[in-house]
């Protein structure tokens, strides 16, 4: 699923994997995302902050992203946007980029190799349901391309969920 990937679309997709590289150096879970506005400019990015005791389980790097683009540029201008992040979407940032208004999700990590490094973490209990998935069951279209660049986003992982 790597035919649809500009030179823009993987440094910015690069750039996800770095915030979840600033993340996990800040004592945060290893994720990063980034949304990019239709001009392709960065509108918001953020690691991920659900971790106690300051932490929120809903402060997914996706939801912040996703909620910090859409403050700043309103329902009908995230119209051809996209969500760069270094994992696969869960079910509840999907869902956020879903009714953001979001076209266009991109993701390194998937969620069945972020199971493979997090086992059955209690700070990661993840979903085993992908975002194409979810977003099937909508009424609008969004386009998902990845995984890819799995093995540089899996980096940030490794050793941190003991």
């Amino acid at each position: 699923m790597t035919d649809d990937l500009t030179a823009s679309d993987r440094a910015h997709l690069r750039a996800a994997i770095h915030i979840a590289e600033q993340s996990r150096e800040d004592g945060a879970h290893p994720f990063g995302a980034i949304v990019v506005d239709a001009g392709r400019r960065t509108v918001a990015s953020f690691g991920n902050n659900s971790l106690p005791p300051e932490g929120d389980p809903t402060q997914h790097a996706e939801m912040r992203a996703v909620a910090a683009a859409s403050r700043t540029l309103g329902t009908e201008a995230m119209a051809g946007s996209t969500l760069f992040t270094s994992a696969e979407p869960c079910v509840m940032c999907a869902g956020a980029a879903y009714w953001s208004g979001i076209d266009r999700v991109v993701y390194a990590l998937s969620e069945r190799r972020l199971l493979e490094l997090t086992g059955a973490h209690p700070e990661n209990p993840t979903f085993s349901l992908p975002c194409r998935e979810v977003f099937a069951r909508g009424q609008r279209e969004i386009a998902v391309v990845g995984p890819v660049l799995e093995d540089e986003a899996a980096a940030p992982h490794r050793g941190f969920w003991r």
